[in-house]
């Protein structure tokens, strides 16, 4: 195994670790475009959205949805901080966004596996979100209630996406 296919491995299993089954999506990769940016990290973002419309259990909550077109992905993103990304990441894929008193995972294990997470995509790693904590508010990119992280080291990326129901 190369060094590129050990790192892809690891990124995609750590990912993995933070996945819970119609609660957290998740999603990692290389990418395949040259000098990949934003829109290439919004399709990505599409493609897990386009995962949770064809889960069963969502589907009955969105009967007919159809993820949004990627500039509309991008104009629903903020940029956050790397420093901020491996917190939000934990919370992201413990934390139920309408209970949040319940939790999808031990938040231990979620902190280990979103640690190592953004040290692979690096410290100049780029990280963007639907979720404006400072406001309270989440540019929602389904009729549920949904929270996006997604981040890029330029060659690779990650992506966590939950849902949540009232």
């Amino acid at each position: 195994m190369t060094s590129t296919e050990a790192f892809l491995a690891e990124l995609r299993a750590d990912m993995a670790e933070l996945a819970t089954p119609s609660r957290v999506f998740v999603a990692a990769g290389r990418f395949t475009e040259p000098d990949p940016d934003l829109p290439e990290l919004a399709a990505r973002i599409r493609a897990v959205l386009a995962e949770v419309a064809a889960d069963e259990e969502w589907r009955r909550f969105i009967p007919g949805y159809v993820p949004p077109p990627v500039p509309e992905i991008c104009a629903a993103l903020e940029p956050l901080e790397p420093a901020e990304a491996a917190p939000f990441l934990a919370r992201l894929a413990t934390v139920d966004l309408y209970w949040p008193t319940h939790l999808h995972m031990p938040v231990e294990a979620a902190e280990r596996a979103t640690d190592r997470v953004v040290r692979l995509l690096g410290p100049e790693g780029s990280w963007w979100t639907n979720h404006d904590d400072a406001g309270g508010a989440v540019n929602g990119l389904i009729t549920i209630f949904d929270s996006v992280l997604a981040g890029t080291d330029g060659t690779h990326y990650a992506v966590a996406l939950q849902v949540a129901d009232d």
